[in-house]
């Protein structure tokens, strides 16, 4: 019988959860979902098998709290840092700041594992549906006060955006990203409109 500290609601019981769902996110990031297994999480966590079901019932519902924190750790740092901007200039200067910092390949992996396993798994992708519409609303709420006028729908094509760098930074650690970043203030909200080269007009 598993003993009353390890309950869930005990601190301890709370810590041993973190520590197995931290082990399973650095799993995930060596070896993908296939390395992901009750025994291997239990061992990485140095913890007893049995917590794993005494605590989520079996590996499945270890997955999605494995998705979810991944889902946290990958797009609550964007969302904390635009959240801290207060001006449309602040803003486009820390999205500069976010594409060009030195390319992470952990946080690559993860975002690509936790994806590929939400089309596979519906409840994994669920998990992913929650964390990608709590980071939309915190970006819509933000986007509001800098830029009042953005249109609806801005949130979304910003996370694009930034996915959409992370993979071709995955897929091309050389890429230079100088062009894209000259480019960049033209799709963000309140960005000057392109001109009819596809410049932006002065």
């Amino acid at each position: 019988m598993t003993n009353l500290v390890d309950r869930p609601t005990s601190p301890r019981g709370q810590r041993r959860r973190d520590q197995l769902v931290d082990a399973g996110v650095e799993l995930l990031a060596e070896s993908g979902w296939p390395g992901v297994t009750t025994r291997s999480v239990a061992e990485r966590a140095n913890a007893n098998l049995g917590l794993i079901h005494y605590y989520w019932g079996g590996l499945p519902n270890l997955k999605i709290a494995i998705a979810r924190r991944v889902g946290a750790e990958v797009f609550d740092p964007v969302t904390l840092a635009l959240s801290s901007t207060t001006t449309v200039e602040q803003a486009h200067a820390r999205l500069i700041e976010l594409l060009a910092a030195p390319h992470d390949s952990r946080t690559a992996r993860l975002t690509v594992e936790v994806i590929a396993g939400a089309a596979r798994e519906p409840l994994l992708g669920e998990a992913l549906r929650e964390a990608l519409t709590e980071t939309r609303a915190g970006l819509r709420t933000w986007i509001k006060k800098v830029h009042p006028s953005a249109p609806d729908g801005s949130e979304t094509v910003l996370i694009a955006l930034l996915d959409g760098m992370l993979l071709h930074r995955m897929l091309d650690p050389d890429l230079d990203n100088g062009e894209a970043l000259s480019a960049l203030s033209q799709f963000l909200p309140g960005g000057p409109a392109p001109g009819p080269t596809g410049e932006a007009s002065p």
